[in-house]
């Protein structure tokens, strides 16, 4: 009998760690990546005899496949994917391969904005509680390769829009979904409404023993159909079975228990929504209300995400480069309760600036256009603010901020944008904005 062939498309985090969980799984497998490997990707392959292309796709050796597994890079439009599909192979992402093979139970978050937040909280409440814990996919490790050795109690999964597309029996015990607004719409044909329905897949398979925590203040969210149990969180309405704010406090209402959470970490109103969904999460897994209230108390959150980073005469430092579209910004914004001279730009995914003008109004005294092309944001603010300048590199950005500021305001970089014009990534750009800053 002949063994079942796996191709795997892309030689990422994901799709790397895919290959290594097929190979351990007794599958024939194969690698395709349209770019170059890295070197560590090619010793890794090579050392566990995993045939492999780069820098093309081969697509007689990729239709002898029995199942595909696709990088959440490659669009699912793209003229590969559609002949394949064409062809009738399955293609399928590598969450979902993963799950076939673990006994964890799983939870689930996605949303535009805030993902990677509640995924990290929620991962550390459950680790604070005792439990092995995995916290992986979107947030930057690999599902598949974490599992071929070892199993967990939970797995804590961050899950983009593309991650999800290519799902057909992932399940989770417990989704959450926090908001959705325009993103990657590139990757839609520019359709909301196609984005909107990738992240409704994270309850598809959902059965009435399972639970959707969902933000019910987000219009595009609150009615949506599902066969799990519903716990909305809210910071606008008080909810009988659900998590909600009121009177500076988190009140959680499961199973006729209530509790309440006073002190948090995190500050801001997007955080009041990622923080009730980890709790309300850690409630559905029966974690300790202690456990939870310290838990909530001590976490630091992620690199790049509202990170205060040093105080310089008087001026605090932010970093919040993980901040990629408006609505991110419009978040960091509204939570900055100093003066802002806001650092903005990068490549612009279709941005409509208009959401951004009251908090800019009320905010920001200054802007600094970080940017190859910034005529779009200057012609969006120019009328809205004090000054706008240019820079071409995050030294000129830094050094205008520090300039430009006045002791007791803030400088905070959230781009609203990507960062491939200037930066490698957004940790890129993140870390080169430290690096200058802590030069002042």
């Amino acid at each position: 009998m002949m063994r079942k062939k796996i191709v795997v498309l892309g030689g990422g985090i994901s799709g790397l760690g895919a290959a290594l969980l097929a190979k351990k799984k007794g599958f024939t497998v194969f690698l395709s990546d349209n770019s170059k490997l890295t070197a560590t990707t090619v010793q890794i392959l090579k050392q566990h005899n995993i045939k492999y292309e780069e820098c093309k796709h081969t697509f007689s050796s990729i239709i002898s496949a029995d199942e595909i597994i696709i990088s959440p890079g490659i669009a699912n439009d793209s003229s590969l994917v559609k002949k394949i599909d064409d062809f009738g192979i399955p293609i399928i992402s590598e969450i979902e391969f993963a799950f076939r093979y673990t006994k964890a139970k799983i939870a689930a978050i996605t949303g535009t904005n805030g993902k990677t937040t509640t995924t990290n909280l929620l991962g550390f409440i459950l680790k604070q509680a005792g439990y092995n814990v995995l916290v992986a996919g979107n947030i930057g490790v690999s599902l598949s390769n974490s599992i071929i050795e070892e199993e967990y109690d939970y797995i804590v999964l961050e899950l983009s829009s593309f991650q999800l597309d290519r799902i057909k029996k992932f399940r989770s015990c417990v989704a959450i979904l926090l908001n959705i607004s325009p993103d990657h719409l590139e990757r839609y044909n520019n359709s909301f409404k196609s984005y909107t329905a990738s992240k409704y897949k994270i309850t598809k398979n959902q059965n009435k023993n399972d639970f959707l925590i969902l933000n019910i203040d987000d219009h595009y969210i609150k009615n949506i159909k599902t066969c799990a149990q519903k716990l909305p969180i809210s910071i606008k309405k008080i909810q009988k079975q659900g998590c909600f704010f009121q009177n500076n406090k988190i009140i959680i209402n499961l199973n006729n228990e209530t509790m309440t959470i006073q002190e948090l970490a995190l500050q801001g109103k997007h955080n009041l929504y990622n923080s009730m969904a980890a709790a309300m999460a850690a409630r559905v897994f029966e974690v300790n209300n202690t456990i939870i209230r310290k838990s909530m108390i001590d976490f630091q959150n992620i690199e790049h995400r509202l990170e205060y980073v040093i105080t310089v005469h008087g001026i605090d430092f932010i970093n919040d480069s993980k901040a990629t579209n408006t609505n991110a910004a419009w978040y960091a914004l509204e939570s900055m309760k100093k003066d802002v001279i806001w650092i903005v730009g990068g490549v612009d995914k279709g941005n409509d600036y208009s959401a951004l003008l009251e908090m800019v109004e009320k905010k920001v005294k200054s802007i600094i256009c970080l940017g190859k092309v910034n005529e779009k944001i200057i012609n969006a603010f120019k009328d809205h603010v004090d000054s706008i300048v240019q820079a071409s590199n995050m030294n000129e950005a830094v050094k205008q901020s520090y300039n430009l500021a006045n002791k007791g305001d803030v400088v905070l970089l959230s781009p609203a944008c990507a960062s491939f014009d200037l930066f490698s990534n957004f940790e890129d750009r993140g870390m080169q904005f430290k690096r200058e800053v802590r030069k002042l």
